[in-house]
C-alpha cells in the first residue's frame, strides 16, 4: 500500500502532458512523469519515492509507437518490454529486455521506465548505446532530438519537466550479428552478475555492459582492445579488465572476485559467439 495520497492524470497528448506539469509544478507540488509505473509502486511503498502528482505517458500515441518508419526503427518510451521482445523488430534489444524481470512485470516495464530505473542496471541501454541510438524529448522548451550517448553518463540525464517521448535506431543495426548474454546469481531473471550486449557493425565489435560497474556502460577503450587482431582472446579479456571505468562492484549477488570471473567468461563467450557468427 502506498502509504500517501497523490493526484493522478493521464494526457492524450504531448502538450497536455507537458501544460499539466507546468500547472502542476507551478503550485509547488513534486510532479513524477511516468510510462509503467512499477517503480513508483515498489519504491513509494518503502517510502523511497514521494509525489504529489503523477502523468501517466502511456495515454500518448506518440509514446506508443513501435515500428519501422522509412529507415528507422521507432520505439515509444511507453512500449513495454515485452512488445519489444515479441516485435523482434530489433532482436539484440528483445533477447536483452526479455531477461529483465518477470513476464508479467516485463507487461507493465516500459522500455523509458527502465531506462530511468532507479536501480543501478539499466539494462535496456546496452542495446541502444550500441546502436547509436537517438532520443526525442519534450518539455516545455519544445522537442529536441540528441544521441541518446549525450543523455547517459552512468544514468540518463535530461532536465526537470522533460521526458523521452521515442527512440529512434537505424534500421542498419536491426539485422548485423549479435549476442545478448546475461548471467545471474541463481535465476534467469534475477539482477544481473554481468550483462553483455553486443553487434558486429563493419567487423567491428561494439558492446555495453551492466552489472559489473555501479551502471551501465559502452567503453571505446575495450572495444579498441576487442578489436586489436593482434591480439588473442586471452590477451583481449585481461586487458579489457584492466580497462574498466570504475572499479567492480561487490553487493549481495557476487562478491568483487567473482564478478570479475564471471565477466573474464562472459567476454569470452561473448567473443566466440561473435566470430561464430560471422563464419
Amino acid at each position: 500500500m502506498i502509504p500517501f495520497d497523490f493526484e493522478y492524470y493521464r494526457p492524450e497528448s504531448l502538450t497536455e502532458a507537458v501544460q499539466t506539469y507546468e500547472t502542476l509544478i507551478s503550485q509547488s507540488k513534486t510532479v513524477l512523469y511516468y510510462s509503467g509505473g512499477t517503480e513508483f509502486l515498489t519504491f513509494s511503498r518503502v517510502n523511497q519515492l514521494y509525489a504529489d502528482a503523477i502523468i501517466d505517458l502511456k495515454g500518448i500515441p506518440e509514446c506508443n509507437v513501435l515500428e519501422l518508419q522509412e529507415d528507422q526503427l521507432v520505439i515509444g518510451s511507453a512500449v513495454s518490454l515485452n512488445n519489444i521482445t515479441e516485435s523482434n523488430l530489433y532482436p539484440l534489444l528483445g533477447q536483452t529486455v526479455k531477461k529483465i524481470a518477470d513476464h508479467t512485470s516485463r507487461n507493465k516495464i516500459s522500455i523509458g521506465g527502465n531506462l530511468h530505473s532507479r536501480l543501478i542496471y539499466r539494462e535496456a541501454v546496452l542495446p541502444l548505446l550500441v546502436a547509436d541510438a537517438t532520443v526525442k524529448l519534450t518539455g516545455n522548451d519544445g522537442e529536441t532530438v540528441h544521441p541518446l550517448k549525450d543523455l547517459f553518463n552512468q544514468e540518463l540525464k535530461i532536465n526537470p519537466g522533460q521526458f523521452i517521448v521515442q527512440i529512434n535506431i537505424s534500421k542498419d543495426y536491426t539485422t548485423l550479428p549479435f549476442v545478448s548474454l546475461k548471467k545471474t546469481k541463481i535465476s534467469k531473471v534475477g539482477y544481473p552478475v554481468v550483462s553483455i550486449a553486443a553487434l558486429v557493425k563493419e567487423r567491428q565489435i561494439r558492446a555495453a555492459l551492466s552489472g559489473v560497474c555501479p551502471y551501465p556502460f559502452r567503453s571505446s577503450e575495450i572495444e579498441s582492445v576487442l578489436n586489436n587482431s593482434s591480439l588473442t582472446k586471452e590477451e583481449k579479456i585481461e586487458k579489457a579488465g584492466t580497462l574498466l571505468p570504475s572499479p567492480i562492484i561487490e553487493d549481495i549477488q557476487a562478491s568483487r572476485d567473482y564478478r570479475e570471473f564471471v565477466f573474464k567468461n562472459t567476454l569470452l563467450e561473448t567473443l566466440e559467439a561473435l566470430e561464430a557468427a560471422q563464419a
